[in-house]
């Protein structure tokens, strides 16, 4: 939010990029909660490596990350959520004696004019859920 009223209040871009992992609870049943805090952590650390020193990154929910990346607009956030798509896409964990990719959902929106921080998170998950291909602005990945 504080981001946001940064972006309105100098008027410059703002995106937020959203990355759930999917199947942590599977994980968790399955081979417990070790591996599945494990697999959440290399995507956390993934992510940092990618990402500039004043991008934000939070972890809201068990599986879910939220990026903010102040400055960016629609075209270059969509270069930073290729590069995170592509880093991420090499993080593989051994399961069973097999290393396995993870799924993940990952959703990108660009913040306009007038519209709130609770729109622009709610834009940005909608993307994440309902996208499946190459990330664009309003549009997702897995």
């Amino acid at each position: 939010m504080e981001e946001v009223e940064r972006a309105r209040r100098h008027g410059t871009a703002l995106s937020c990029l959203s990355i759930d992992v999917e199947g942590i609870d599977e994980i968790t049943r399955i081979h417990g909660r070790e591996l599945a805090e494990h697999a959440v952590n290399l995507v956390g650390l993934a992510l940092r490596r990618e990402l500039r020193r004043f991008d934000r990154v939070g972890r809201p929910g068990e599986s879910e990350f939220l990026v903010v990346l102040p400055g960016a607009d629609g075209p270059r956030a969509e270069i930073v959520a290729r590069r995170a798509l592509e880093r991420l896409r090499a993080i593989k964990i051994e399961v069973g004696g097999r290393r396995q990719p993870l799924r993940m959902s990952i959703g990108l929106a660009a913040w306009r004019e007038g519209m709130s921080g609770e729109e622009l998170l709610g834009q940005t998950r909608a993307a994440a859920a309902g996208g499946r291909g190459a990330p664009t602005a309003g549009g997702g990945a897995s």
